[in-house]
């Protein structure tokens, strides 16, 4: 039988996990997609695909011309319109779709965790704050979007991005950097900082989850911003589970070669 073909709309750690897992299956062909939103993005398994597809339409026309079987949607659980797009794409083109949706962060007794609506929401958090001015803040949630915070610029802000931050002057510092950081290195950071208060995305997973272990391991507090909800239809946690169920889907038995277990 001819391997199924599968685009994974990509771009996190978990969709190069189930790439890897898919490639490592002959009953597969997958294709990742990657928006290209970074410049230099770390190579990945299967073929690749780099750019857009202009919106839910878009993406139903490229499932067909692809003559593509399966979708899973394995974006940032941040990226809200992308999954909502691969739904009614998925839809529209008959493909089944699955989305990877890793579950958020929970607190821990101690935590002082405070959630603002939207990047404005947080802003107005770390301005009124019991903070002096001067007081270091970390924002951690990318390079774009940072606008609002000019608002809390009385606070010394210092934001980390894989690339250069848009239309942010207001910062004290900017800083380029690529996780997966280790949780010691994060202490360091934030120490060598001064860093009083972290803004993050609830983003889930282990890839990015040390800033907000160091925070807890120096007792600051953190703002994230609210999660959107999980997209319609059919999601799973983990890329062995998105893997488990394509192979439902494509009628499969058996492990996926290359897995764990």
């Amino acid at each position: 039988m001819a391997a199924r073909r599968v685009l994974v709309l990509g771009g996190t750690a978990e969709a190069a996990e189930a790439a890897r897992l898919l490639d490592g299956d002959s009953g597969f062909a997958p294709v990742v997609s990657l928006a290209g939103a970074t410049r230099n993005p770390r190579p990945t398994a299967g073929a690749a695909r780099v750019g857009g597809f202009g919106g839910a339409a878009g993406l139903a026309a490229y499932l067909r011309r692809a003559r593509v079987d399966l979708l899973l949607d394995a974006t940032h659980p941040y990226a809200a319109r992308i999954a909502r797009h691969a739904a009614e794409a998925g839809a529209a083109a008959g493909v089944p779709t699955v989305h990877l949706h890793r579950p958020p962060w929970r607190p821990a007794p101690g935590d002082d965790w405070r959630e603002a609506a939207d990047a404005a929401g947080a802003a107005l958090l770390l301005r009124d704050s019991d903070l002096p001015d001067g007081a270091a803040a970390l924002l951690a949630i990318g390079r774009k979007g940072l606008a609002p915070f000019a608002a809390a610029a009385r606070l010394r802000l210092v934001a980390r991005s894989i690339e250069p931050p848009e239309d942010a002057p207001f910062l004290a510092e900017s800083v380029l950097a690529r996780g997966p950081f280790a949780r010691d290195g994060e202490i360091a950071f934030l120490r060598a900082r001064a860093i009083r208060l972290v803004v993050a995305k609830n983003s889930g997973g282990t890839g990015s989850r040390a800033k907000i272990d160091a925070a807890r391991t120096l007792g600051l507090p953190v703002v994230l911003l609210r999660r959107p909800p999980p997209p319609e239809g059919e999601v799973v946690a983990t890329a062995a589970e998105a893997v488990a169920r394509l192979r439902a889907l494509a009628g499969q038995g058996g492990a996926v070669r290359g897995s764990a277990g």
